[in-house]
């Protein structure tokens, strides 16, 4: 095995890199996983593989695009079921995989991939970027041999049973995100506005530290029904759905970003784009948010909302230069792309040791009536 994996190292890989299909690589405006798909596409064609993106026809690559769909669902509100169209687009892939080392899956919503896993003879990886719930977790364990990539601790310790191929953490393009030394005197939101991103919370601590709290993300129906009202264009100022330059102006300019998660999240991808600013973040002690926030260092995290509050002005103390450097050494793209080409090169060296073979499930002995052997 040894031998096979020494051979394997820094050949140039032939990749299937498969995005949702909901809108463009990357998205226009907000969309983390469409984010994360294109810088990894990118820094993978500029390290030499062979990459093909499987995307939306108006999508911009260096790569090889495969396009199924012209434009995506988000755009189009005639692509529905919008599973029915990811389904047809993962297809077109793993219909061809006889002509890559290895699949590259990013599952926006759930990993309806691994449904092929038995299918193909080319190894896959699939990046999860939700917290799984134990139901569904139960359900992934019909195919207990799949190389599940997580990104973060947090959302690998809800795949027990299952195969963790790898944790690896976002990455984002440093150069990107201007460091600001000097910023305004506000607070800021940024994310999307549902109840467990908390930006009701979020404005709480605004008020009771005496801030502005600067606030943009795409409205919704929970922004009108329990943020809106909160809103008095003074204070609490909501700014919209920002372009890069514009969110970069605004992380940049904030004392602090505001992060009072209410529910687990596995990452939190604004956290990192804050840091690379130079701004602190004041979260709560939920989800990933304790791996990514070092307390002294690029924020504090708190077990409670009272808490945040009085932790705020020591957030808000922190060396801007220490949370640029936080980022730099553990958040940007080249890091990231390292841990997934370690991983390819590690799935398709244990494929070789097999001499081709792969996991067949022919291998596994059914008992009449069993749909998943493992559960």
């Amino acid at each position: 095995m040894t031998k096979v994996i020494q051979n394997t190292i820094k050949r140039r890989l032939k990749i299937a890199h498969i995005a949702p299909v909901a809108t463009t690589i990357p998205a226009a405006k907000s969309g983390s996983v469409e984010l994360v798909s294109a810088l990894l596409t990118e820094e993978l064609v500029k390290r030499g593989h062979d990459v093909t993106l499987f995307a939306t026809g108006k999508t911009r690559t260096s790569a090889r695009l495969f396009a199924t769909f012209p434009q995506g669902y988000w755009e189009d509100i005639d692509m529905w079921p919008w599973e029915h169209y990811e389904l047809v687009h993962l297809a077109a892939a793993c219909e061809r995989a006889d002509q890559f080392d290895v699949i590259q899956y990013q599952s926006a919503y759930y990993p309806m991939s691994l449904a092929f896993t038995r299918l193909i003879g080319t190894p896959m990886a699939h990046t999860l970027h939700h917290q799984p719930h134990p139901e569904q977790r139960d359900l992934w364990l019909c195919y207990p041999e799949a190389n599940l990539v997580a990104i973060s601790n947090y959302q690998r310790g809800a795949l027990e049973g299952l195969n963790c191929a790898a944790v690896i953490p976002h990455g984002i393009d440093l150069q990107n995100f201007k460091f600001s030394a000097e910023p305004d005197d506000y607070l800021v939101f940024f994310g999307r506005f549902t109840e467990g991103k908390g930006p009701v919370q979020a404005i709480e601590v605004a008020k009771r530290a005496g801030m502005r709290l600067l606030m943009a993300a795409p409205e919704s129906g929970y922004y009108y029904d329990a943020v809106e009202p909160l809103v008095d264009g003074e204070q609490i100022v909501y700014l919209g759905e920002l372009g890069h330059e514009e969110k970069v102006e605004l992380l940049g300019g904030a004392r602090a970003m505001i992060y009072p998660m209410q529910v687990g999240e596995p990452f939190g991808l604004v956290l990192i784009e804050a840091m690379a600013c130079g701004t602190p973040v004041a979260a709560l002690a939920k989800g990933a948010a304790p791996e990514i926030v070092i307390d002294g260092v690029s924020g504090y995290v708190t077990e409670t909302l009272d808490e945040l509050v009085a932790k705020l002005p020591d957030v808000m103390a922190l060396p801007r230069e220490n949370v640029r450097r936080h980022a730099e050494a553990h958040y940007s793209v080249e890091a990231m792309t390292e841990g997934y080409e370690a991983l390819y090169y590690r799935l398709v060296a244990e494929r070789e040791a097999r001499g081709g073979m792969v996991f067949n499930g022919g291998k596994l002995e059914y008992a009449p009536g069993d749909l998943c052997p493992s559960r």
